[in-house]
């Protein structure tokens, strides 16, 4: 399903999107060293319930993973890139931390996802891989707006990351949002320009570059959830949730007071 909203619904993605902007900052100042995966999961779902808002991960059961996720927001840790289950694990100095945040509130959901270093060892490979992502993040958003093609977005971001010297997995990447957290175009971080669905104002889409240093391979971890990469290096992921308008694409997932219009 493709999901256009209209004006009102709009306002409310918004409001989504500031929010999960919000608790990923708060949360990335308290992940520091000492602090357990399982505090930070606490912390998001106190967060969530006191802004009125839902999770779309704790009954999230989706055929890739093993029954309901059970918790309020994916915790990857070093090898660890996408769907981390969060864990009895205590961050040490250095560690590269994903933090990956969906929720719903008032009807419509917003995506996004951080990586960064935690403590003051901050090795020079793993900075540079965050940037990575975060500069394919941008290209991305940048390609965006009406009359644009999804396969615009995908070259966009695979040419930032290829590149940088970064093998592409093409198995899970962006995708469409709206009512439901996951919903169609699937958008993949690497493709032909001019080719898939035409974007429309109105269209929301969470982007989501992600990259493993040396392999594209994931290998599934014995939680049923948690995807590693297949030598064990470490990986990064950066994601938006954005609106297509009339004039380029709206990053939602900033605070919002720095919530800004990209154009194409």
């Amino acid at each position: 399903m493709i999901e256009i909203l209209n004006p009102t619904r709009l306002a409310r993605a918004k409001d989504t999107g500031a929010l999960v902007a919000a608790i990923l900052r708060t949360l990335k100042s308290r992940s520091t060293i000492g602090t357990n995966l399982l505090d930070i999961d606490r912390w998001a779902k106190t967060l969530i319930v006191e802004a009125g808002a839902q999770s779309c991960y704790v009954d999230y059961a989706p055929s890739f993973g093993r029954g309901p996720f059970g918790h309020y927001i994916c915790t990857g840790v070093n090898d660890a890139v996408l769907h981390g289950l969060p864990y009895d694990y205590t961050l040490a100095d250095g560690d590269l931390l994903t933090l990956d945040l969906a929720v719903s509130k008032g009807g419509v959901a917003a995506d996004a996802a951080i990586s960064f270093i935690v403590g003051d060892t901050q090795p020079p490979e793993s900075v540079a891989m965050i940037r990575a992502t975060e500069r394919a993040l941008a290209a991305g958003i940048a390609a965006a707006g009406p009359g644009a093609r999804i396969g615009d977005l995908a070259h966009a971001i695979g040419t930032v990351l290829s590149e940088a010297g970064y093998p592409i997995n093409t198995e899970f990447g962006g995708h469409g949002i709206g009512s439901t957290m996951h919903q169609d175009p699937h958008i993949p971080n690497t493709g032909r320009p001019g080719r898939g669905y035409k974007l429309r104002p109105g269209l929301l889409l969470a982007l989501e570059p992600w990259v493993m240093a040396d392999t594209a391979e994931l290998v599934t971890d014995a939680d049923g959830w948690t995807l590693r990469s297949a030598t064990g290096c470490r990986t990064a992921h950066s994601e938006h949730t954005i609106a297509i308008t009339d004039d380029g694409a709206e990053i939602l997932t900033l605070p919002k007071q720095t919530q800004t219009q990209a154009q194409p």
